[in-house]
C-alpha cells in the first residue's frame, strides 16, 4: 500500500511537469525484479534515451526524489528508463545476473518506445555506476546490439578488489567497537559474488570489476577508449574520517582517478573526472553527504550528453 502511494504521489508530481511516468515489469507476475520505471517527455518524438541505474538498495522513486535529471532530461526531449534488476534493489550491478537483467530491461525498453535509432546514454549512482560502466564495456566489446555514445557515473566503486580490502579494513581497525555494518555486509556480498577472496581468486576479481588498479593488462576498460566518459567525485576526506572513520583508501574516488587517468593513457581524450566541493546532500532533510546524487550538475552533464552525436 505504501508503495502505491508512493507511486501516486510522484505520478501527480511528474504530470504537474508535464511528463508521463510508467511502470513496466517484464514478468507481470513479479513487478519488484526485472522491471522499469519509464519517464516519458511529454515533447515528441524523443531525441534520446537515458539508462539511468540507481545506487544499492535504492527504488526508482528514491532515485527520482534525490535528483531530477530524469525531469530535466524529460524536458531536453530525452525519455530516461530507471530499471530494477533481477534481484531487487539488491541488485549488485556487476555480476553476470544483473547484466543479462539489464541488457533485457534495455532491449524491452527500446522495443516498447521505438528506441532503436535514438542516441542511447547510460549512467547511474554508486553501484548502479558501476553497473553502467560494467554494460557499456561489454556492449562496446562487440557483444551487445544497444551500444551507449556516452557513460557517466556518479562515485562509484569500480575496483572491488580495492573495494573488498578497504572493507575488510574497516572492520580490523573498528577493534573491539561495533564495525560499520554496511562493510560487513559488502565484504560477504563481494565474497559471493566474485567466488571468494581477491587471494583466492583475483582473476574473478579482474573480469567482474568493471576496472582493477592492480590488473597490469588493463583488459576491461580497453573497450572505453572511444566512448566519451565522465566519473563525479566529491572527495571530503574530513567528512569521511569524522562520520564514518574511513579515509582516502576507502572512497570510490581512488577506482574514479585511477580508471580515468588510465583511460587518458590509452588515448581516451573524452574521458573525465568532475571532482565537487560541498556539493553533496541527500533529501529530503538536506543532510549532508559527499556520496550523494546531488554532487552531479544536471544541466551541464544534459548539455555534455546533448554534444555527442554518436
Amino acid at each position: 500500500m505504501k508503495n502505491k502511494l508512493i507511486i501516486a504521489a510522484f505520478c501527480c508530481f511528474l504530470n504537474s511537469f508535464g511528463q508521463k511516468i510508467e511502470k513496466v515489469a517484464l514478468d507481470k507476475n513479479d513487478p519488484s525484479h526485472d522491471c522499469y520505471t519509464a519517464i516519458i517527455p511529454e515533447k515528441q518524438p524523443v531525441t534520446g534515451y537515458l539508462v539511468l541505474v540507481p545506487g544499492f538498495g535504492e527504488t526508482p522513486e528514491r532515485t527520482m526524489q534525490q535528483t531530477d535529471l530524469p525531469l530535466r532530461c524529460a524536458e531536453k526531449g530525452i525519455l530516461t528508463i530507471i530499471p530494477t534488476l533481477s534481484d531487487g534493489v539488491m541488485s549488485f550491478g556487476v555480476d553476470d545476473a544483473s547484466q543479462k537483467s539489464l541488457v533485457a530491461i534495455i532491449e524491452d525498453a527500446t522495443k516498447k518506445y521505438n528506441l532503436a535509432s535514438q542516441r542511447f546514454y547510460i549512467g547511474g549512482f554508486s553501484i548502479g555506476g558501476s553497473a553502467a560502466v560494467k554494460y557499456a564495456e561489454i556492449a562496446l566489446s562487440g557483444n551487445l546490439k544497444n551500444k551507449p555514445i556516452a557513460v557517466f557515473a556518479v562515485d562509484p566503486p569500480l575496483d572491488f578488489e580495492r573495494f573488498y580490502n578497504s572493507s575488510k579494513r574497516d572492520l580490523r581497525l573498528s577493534g573491539g567497537s561495533q564495525p560499520n555494518q554496511e562493510n560487513v555486509y559488502m565484504v560477504g556480498r563481494i565474497e559471493q559474488v566474485m567466488g571468494g577472496t581477491p587471494d583466492d581468486v583475483l582473476k574473478n576479481y579482474y573480469t567482474i570489476s568493471p576496472y582493477s588498479y592492480s590488473d597490469t593488462e588493463q583488459k576491461a576498460i580497453k573497450s572505453l577508449i572511444k566512448i566519451p566518459i565522465r566519473m563525479y567525485s566529491e572527495p571530503d576526506v574530513i567528512w569521511w574520517i569524522e562520520n564514518r572513520s574511513s579515509d582516502f583508501s576507502g572512497m570510490n574516488v581512488l577506482d574514479c582517478s585511477a580508471m580515468i587517468n588510465e583511460l587518458k593513457r590509452l588515448g581516451n581524450s573524452q574521458a573525465e573526472l568532475i571532482v565537487t566541493e560541498n556539493k553533496g546532500f541527500r533529501k529530503p532533510d538536506n543532510k549532508r553527504h559527499p556520496h550523494s546524487w546531488s554532487i552531479v550538475d544536471n544541466e551541464k552533464l544534459i548539455a555534455w550528453l546533448l554534444e555527442k552525436k554518436g
